[in-house]
């Protein structure tokens, strides 16, 4: 069967997957594995794709603010698949949506005691000190870190997120993210995930059993298939 994946913005931008590869640098992180998937798409006919107009303008970017260079965004329209998913026909069982609701719930309530705890913290901060406004300034930045914390950690918090996921129940794909809340919500509704600092790695050992080596796509490899 063909293998197809979805890739989430992180699955080309996550800082583990770099300090793993050896990477210098975000744009060369990104062309590297932009490469990769050019040859597994032209040698093993695996197919990546990305949700539009979302992630894909999410990740561009993204990799603007990096200064990447145009090459970079010729690779990211050549060889990542870019398509919407279809909001109105992927069915996700009730259990699901009942699931998320409760998680959503524990996660205000989570937020709600860890407000009122900064309160009484505050209230403990002298109204005579001499450092009054540094107190609360470190104060609110603790709050907001641990308040992300949270409330986002596990949770899917944005419509790209919940793109990556109906795309690939939509195409019965893997899904490739470092996100914590999409591999929990991955497995929850039976699909494949990979880690993204893994799938580098997990490309070229599929490339070097079949006997492709890591070279860079040459003019005479063709133009890649339209895909459905």
């Amino acid at each position: 069967m063909r293998q197809r994946f979805v890739l989430d913005t992180t699955a080309i931008t996550d800082a583990g997957l770099r300090e793993k590869e050896n990477y210098s640098s975000l744009c060369e992180s990104a062309n590297e594995i932009l490469d990769l998937i050019a040859l597994a798409r032209l040698k093993l006919e695996i197919s990546c794709y990305i949700p539009y107009p979302s992630v894909y303008s999410e990740l561009s970017s993204f990799l603007r603010r990096n200064e990447c260079d145009e090459n970079t965004f010729v690779k990211l329209d050549t060889w990542l698949v870019k398509k919407t998913p279809n909001r109105y026909e992927v069915k996700i069982p009730a259990a699901i949506f009942y699931e998320y609701i409760i998680s959503v719930r524990q996660k205000i309530n989570r937020g709600r005691r860890l407000a009122e705890d900064f309160i009484l913290e505050s209230s403990a901060i002298s109204r005579s000190s001499e450092k009054l406004e540094e107190d609360i300034g470190n104060l609110i930045s603790k709050f907001r870190d641990r308040f992300r914390t949270v409330m986002r950690q596990g949770l899917l918090d944005s419509a790209p997120d919940l793109d990556v996921l109906l795309l690939a129940k939509e195409l019965e794909a893997g899904v490739v993210s470092s996100d914590v809340g999409i591999k929990k919500w991955s497995e929850k509704l039976g699909l494949r995930f990979v880690e993204a600092s893994k799938f580098p790695r997990m490309l070229k050992e599929y490339l070097a059993l079949m006997g492709v080596k890591e070279t860079s796509i040459t003019s005479d490899e063709g133009e890649p298939e339209e895909e459905p």
